[in-house]
């Protein structure tokens, strides 16, 4: 079963000294960077989205150092696609869903479990795919947060641990 691992806005906004450090963000980061590993090791494709404001201050903005994607999973990811997103839902008003052809499961990880990870595990444009969120994979603001939108997330979708799909 052709798999893509979907890693969304590990971008430095969301770390120490950027406008939104989000819970355990550099721990997310290196489970996420091993996960890459291990999902390309399987022969699973990866690809990245980054968030770009449109607004000219702030987080995202687009000539900010916060908009950049962290270089460690740039390193991990060596030349996956990357989509760029001006909204939490990862498919709106982007090419996402041609980087999916030939994927039959998608498996979602990233910053901001409760908005861009939600939002785009819950998109009628991922109907096309089976979703899996990878819930250790993921961050919010607090660790409240993550958790209460991981527990709702997994009314309507699977919810797994990374160690579920590769060991």
């Amino acid at each position: 079963m052709p798999r893509t691992l979907l890693v969304i806005d590990i971008q430095n906004d969301y770390f120490p000294g950027g406008v939104l450090p989000l819970w355990q963000p550099e721990e997310t980061e290196a489970r996420i960077v091993a996960a890459i590993g291990k999902a390309r090791a399987a022969g699973d494709r990866v690809v990245l989205v980054r968030h770009v404001s449109k607004a000219k201050a702030g987080l995202f903005a687009a000539d900010g150092p916060g908009v950049a994607i962290r270089p460690a999973i740039l390193e991990a990811a060596g030349d996956a696609p990357v989509v760029t997103k001006h909204v939490a839902d990862a498919f709106q008003d982007t090419d996402l869903a041609s980087y999916l052809e030939g994927t039959d499961e998608l498996l979602v990880c990233g910053m901001m479990t409760q908005n861009c990870v939600v939002f785009t595990a819950m998109s009628r444009a991922a109907d096309a795919w089976r979703v899996r969120v990878l819930g250790d994979l993921c961050t919010a603001p607090t660790e409240v947060v993550h958790k209460i939108a991981l527990n709702a997330l997994g009314s309507k979708t699977q919810v797994v641990d990374s160690a579920a799909v590769w060991g």
